[in-house]
């Protein structure tokens, strides 16, 4: 399989100067990933002029009050907001000076605006038809969005392939993966590890998942991130995601692929080879190291990112997962080895089970139990094949969110915390 993300041979290193006059678009601004970019964006400003990586466009889906705040800072050209019904309230913030829009098909519009870099932060399958947008461009796209590879992974990696565009991850373990991965000798690889920190629950026990709260869920011990994504660390379907992009991202096949538990999230991929090295990469649990990588690459920049003391952390530690407990991450393994169009019905399942958790309408095991149940039911067994368009992406997904949407309606809402 032709990877997706892969680090092309290059001649001299660009200028300074032109990597800081690369232009910027952030689809996704106001969420974590996005109020990290722009950090690192404003940390490059303060260190290398006022005129580093000027900002084509923001975009946000609801929060007015912060994209305005964003626009007022950084003065892009464009500034977004999901919601057409928040248009008026937007651009009554923004003032004159900068081009307001609204609606999804702004957003998507936004995309393919020309920026050199486009940051993918918004999350879920939301962001599959601007990623796409921007892919076909041609330009470097940095994809903080991983239910993009997921939900359409094949007419993903086809769409990169005949624009030509750069896909730089920016998840840290797979941006920690394309760096370290020598992707031009795939077959001396014997295996690509991806470290989970294992979330809040790591040590509890299943009775007392139980009775886990939503806020409980949330409180990720390492990292500062989304409500979903937050849930999807407590539950390690996002680790299960996380192998069907890296399969995607890297060409590597499901055999070659793994996840460890290393409670520190010090230490993010582990490439092992086929004549006993391994070798890993580390940096502090802070997103705005990949971040800074992403926007620079192939230069490295200046970040406000956290450095790594390991004396202060004394030592690290790697666990097996528990596939008992976090059913979650063997749902997602059996999609990967699978294939067709398991991982979009897995992935659109998995955020109306996470929705509904959230909303305090499901138990926080039973969201596994919705995924399980989607991936089960009749009505999408005999959808077998990639989807080979958005289209066919967009239908699969649909389909999948309505079954689990049933399926939630089934089951009991969540008991209250003992």
């Amino acid at each position: 399989m032709t990877p997706i993300s892969q680090a092309p041979a290059f001649g001299p290193l660009p200028d300074v100067a032109a990597t800081l006059n690369r232009r910027v678009t952030v689809l996704g601004s106001t969420g974590s990933v996005g109020v990290s970019t722009l950090d690192v964006i404003a940390h490059a400003r303060a260190a290398y002029g006022e005129d580093a990586f000027p900002i084509e466009a923001l975009t946000a889906h609801r929060n007015v009050g912060a994209l305005a705040a964003q626009v007022r800072a950084l003065k892009p050209k464009l500034a977004v907001i999901g919601d057409k019904a928040l248009y008026s309230e937007l651009k009554d913030q923004v003032g004159a000076g900068v081009e307001v829009a609204a609606g999804e098909e702004a957003v998507v519009a936004a995309a393919a605006r020309p920026a050199d870099v486009v940051f993918v932060a918004i999350v879920g399958a939301a962001g599959l038809a601007p990623a796409l947008a921007a892919v076909k461009r041609g330009v470097t796209v940095a994809l903080a969005n991983k239910e993009c590879v997921v939900a359409a992974g094949e007419m993903f990696r086809r769409a990169v392939e005949e624009a030509g565009a750069t896909i730089i991850p920016v998840d840290s373990e797979h941006n920690a993966a394309f760096q370290i991965l020598d992707i031009g000798r795939g077959n001396e690889i014997e295996r690509l590890t991806l470290t989970a920190s294992g979330g809040p629950f790591r040590d509890w026990t299943a009775e007392r998942m139980a009775r886990a709260t939503p806020a409980q869920a949330v409180a990720h011990p390492n990292w500062s991130m989304g409500a979903k994504i937050s849930v999807d660390s407590a539950t390690l379907m996002n680790k299960g995601l996380e192998l069907i992009e890296a399969h995607y991202l890297f060409g590597l096949p499901p055999e070659k692929l793994a996840v460890i538990v290393h409670p520190q999230s010090i230490v993010h991929c582990l490439v092992s080879y086929e004549d006993g090295s391994t070798l890993a990469h580390m940096s502090a649990p802070d997103m705005r190291t990949p971040i800074a990588h992403a926007l620079g690459w192939p230069r490295r920049i200046s970040s406000p990112s956290k450095r790594l003391d390991l004396a202060a952390l004394a030592q690290l530690t790697f666990l097996a997962p528990d596939f008992e407990r976090f059913p979650c991450l063997r749902l997602a393994q059996e999609c990967l080895r699978d294939g067709g169009a398991a991982p979009t019905i897995l992935n659109a399942a998995n955020e109306i089970a996470v929705e509904a958790f959230l909303a305090s309408r499901l138990a926080f095991l039973d969201v596994s139990r919705v995924v399980e149940e989607t991936l089960q039911s009749r009505e999408v067994q005999n959808t077998a094949a990639s989807p080979a368009n958005l289209d066919a992406v967009l239908e699969i997904d649909r389909t999948a969110r309505r079954l689990a949407t049933l399926c939630c309606g089934r089951l009991a809402p969540m008991p209250q915390t003992a």
